[in-house]
């Protein structure tokens, strides 16, 4: 269905999808042939297990990983973004 809703979309249009909070190991393959440039995901709370499933099929599109868990009542410190925002590298 994603892909229907995307099919009209020009080709110079980038396409963003945002998934949080599901096994992303358990469905890559369906992830990876979405049409999508760049998406945005939930890897917080996953302590980078998320990014490593993408690398780990050689997911090639854009990615967006969340640093902190918006929903939390901590609010991280600069240091901490910092040093997730690192480790993306």
């Amino acid at each position: 269905s994603f892909c229907l809703s995307t099919a009209k979309a020009a080709s110079e249009t980038q396409i963003h999808t945002h998934m949080c909070y599901c096994e992303f190991e358990d469905c890559m393959e369906a992830i990876d042939r979405m049409d999508t440039d760049v998406n945005s995901i939930e890897n917080a709370r996953s302590d980078n297990a998320t990014l490593r499933a993408f690398a780990k099929i050689g997911y090639t599109k854009d990615l967006g990983p969340g640093t902190y868990d918006i929903h939390s009542p901590v609010v991280p410190s600069v240091a901490f973004i910092e040093s997730k925002l690192k480790s993306f590298l």
